[in-house]
Protein backbone atom coordinates (compact mmCIF):
# COMPACT_ATOMS: atom_id res chain seq x y z
CA UNK A 1 0.00 0.00 0.00
CA UNK A 2 1.44 3.61 -0.58
CA UNK A 3 1.41 6.02 1.67
CA UNK A 4 1.56 9.88 1.68
CA UNK A 5 2.76 12.29 3.69
CA UNK A 6 2.20 16.12 3.65
CA UNK A 7 4.42 18.56 5.25
CA UNK A 8 5.06 22.41 4.41
CA UNK A 9 8.78 23.84 4.32
CA UNK A 10 10.22 27.04 3.64
CA UNK A 11 12.42 27.91 0.70
CA UNK A 12 15.43 28.52 1.90
CA UNK A 13 18.33 30.55 0.39
CA UNK A 14 19.48 29.21 -3.04
CA UNK A 15 15.78 27.77 -3.51
CA UNK A 16 16.74 24.75 -1.78
CA UNK A 17 14.30 22.78 0.45
CA UNK A 18 14.93 20.58 3.66
CA UNK A 19 12.55 18.01 4.50
CA UNK A 20 12.48 16.12 7.45
CA UNK A 21 10.49 13.21 8.49
CA UNK A 22 8.55 12.77 11.19
CA UNK A 23 10.05 10.63 13.72
CA UNK A 24 6.49 8.14 13.39
CA UNK A 25 7.48 7.85 9.76
CA UNK A 26 8.00 4.29 8.39
CA UNK A 27 11.63 3.51 9.26
CA UNK A 28 12.43 0.75 6.56
CA UNK A 29 12.29 4.43 3.84
CA UNK A 30 15.70 5.15 4.93
CA UNK A 31 17.56 4.69 1.42
CA UNK A 32 14.13 4.33 -0.30
CA UNK A 33 13.77 6.22 -3.51
CA UNK A 34 10.52 8.75 -2.72
CA UNK A 35 8.64 11.32 -4.79
CA UNK A 36 8.67 14.55 -3.68
CA UNK A 37 5.78 17.22 -5.21
CA UNK A 38 6.19 20.78 -4.54
CA UNK A 39 3.06 22.98 -5.13
CA UNK A 40 3.90 26.58 -5.62
CA UNK A 41 2.27 29.08 -4.36
CA UNK A 42 -0.69 31.25 -6.42
CA UNK A 43 1.87 34.25 -7.90
CA UNK A 44 -0.06 37.91 -7.19
CA UNK A 45 -2.78 38.50 -9.10
CA UNK A 46 -1.64 41.71 -11.29
CA UNK A 47 -4.32 44.33 -11.37
CA UNK A 48 -4.92 44.95 -15.35
CA UNK A 49 -6.02 48.78 -16.03
CA UNK A 50 -7.37 49.99 -18.77
CA UNK A 51 -4.96 52.82 -20.11
CA UNK A 52 -7.54 54.90 -20.15
CA UNK A 53 -8.51 54.61 -16.53
CA UNK A 54 -4.55 54.64 -15.79
CA UNK A 55 -4.72 58.14 -17.64
CA UNK A 56 -7.96 59.54 -16.01
CA UNK A 57 -6.77 58.61 -12.88
CA UNK A 58 -3.45 60.24 -13.00
CA UNK A 59 -5.02 63.40 -14.09
CA UNK A 60 -6.83 63.55 -11.52
CA UNK A 61 -4.16 62.94 -8.87
CA UNK A 62 -2.03 65.81 -11.14
CA UNK A 63 -3.97 68.31 -12.19
CA UNK A 64 -3.09 69.21 -16.03
CA UNK A 65 -1.37 72.06 -17.40
CA UNK A 66 -2.35 73.87 -20.42
CA UNK A 67 -0.26 74.16 -22.97
CA UNK A 68 -0.30 77.62 -22.54
CA UNK A 69 0.63 77.62 -19.04
CA UNK A 70 3.88 75.20 -20.18
CA UNK A 71 5.30 77.56 -22.20
CA UNK A 72 4.59 80.44 -20.31
CA UNK A 73 6.89 78.57 -17.28
CA UNK A 74 9.40 76.97 -20.40
CA UNK A 75 9.90 80.80 -20.92
CA UNK A 76 9.96 81.90 -17.61
CA UNK A 77 12.95 79.74 -16.79
CA UNK A 78 14.66 80.86 -20.22
CA UNK A 79 14.37 84.48 -18.94
CA UNK A 80 15.82 83.33 -15.74
CA UNK A 81 18.89 82.40 -17.50
CA UNK A 82 19.70 85.76 -18.87
CA UNK A 83 19.60 87.36 -15.56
Amino acid sequence: MQSALRIETQVLPGNKIEITLPSDAVSKSVGQTVEVIVILPNPPKLMRQNVLDWIEQARSKHPSRTAQEINRDIQSERDSWDS
